[in-house]
């Protein structure tokens, strides 16, 4: 068995991950039109298992925000001048039909009209907690999925639902949604798939999938 010393004792010195969970040589870098803003609970970053880095480092447009808490997107951005009309944030909805992007009042938006995605990072619930501390998201575009495969994850991170999927998953899809190549979501998944079967064939125990301080990926 190895064991928590054994595994994070060698560290990629590009991703900070121990190197059985190192992908950096699979990273592929994908442009987009789109942007992609990842709203990361602080608890989340030392995560082995956490699929925004992968984002990050595919992503030439897509940003990691680390907090709890902001007044707005421009907050989060750091910029003044956004649009927010032509943004959407990424969160289930019951009520929703999936694979569309509604806006207020239940109207049907185009989702090749927009500009950014914001999703939030973390287990499901860290990401109701960042839902819930951010009020303006409610006011937001909203795009919403219907996976119709369960996550790649399987059984080494449980999700709630069946249809509740990794960070990585549900980007990937919604890139794909808003009009982006189809080959970016295959891309990722990819990726992702190296990195869940990494720490499968390492037999990483769950007490050492968390990254200790030193460690931990660089915030953007």
């Amino acid at each position: 068995m190895v064991t928590r010393d054994t595994v994070l004792g060698s560290s990629c010195e590009t991703c900070r991950r121990p190197t059985a969970a190192c992908v950096c040589d699979r990273i592929v870098s994908y442009p987009t039109d789109r942007r992609i803003v990842i709203l990361q609970h602080p608890q989340e970053q030392d995560a082995l298992l956490g699929s925004a880095q992968i984002l990050v480092a595919s992503l030439p447009k897509a940003k990691l925000v680390v907090g709890l808490s902001w007044r707005g997107l421009a907050h989060a951005l750091h910029e003044e001048d956004v649009d927010v009309r032509k943004w959407a944030v990424l969160f289930p909805d019951r009520e929703s039909a999936g694979d569309q992007v509604a806006g207020r009042g239940g109207v049907v938006v185009e989702p090749t009209a927009l500009e950014g995605v914001v999703v939030l990072d973390g287990t499901w619930s860290k990401a109701k907690t960042l839902w819930w501390r951010n009020p303006w998201l409610s006011k937001m575009n909203r795009v919403t999925l219907k996976p119709t495969k369960p996550s790649i994850y399987g059984k080494l991170r449980a999700e709630p639902r069946r249809d509740y999927v990794s960070t990585l998953e549900s980007v990937a899809a919604a890139l794909t949604l808003c009009g982006e190549s189809p080959e970016i979501e295959a891309g990722l998944s990819r990726v992702f798939r190296t990195l869940v079967q990494r720490v499968r064939d390492a037999d990483i125990p769950p007490a050492a999938r968390r990254l200790p301080r030193a460690t931990r990926p660089p915030r953007s």
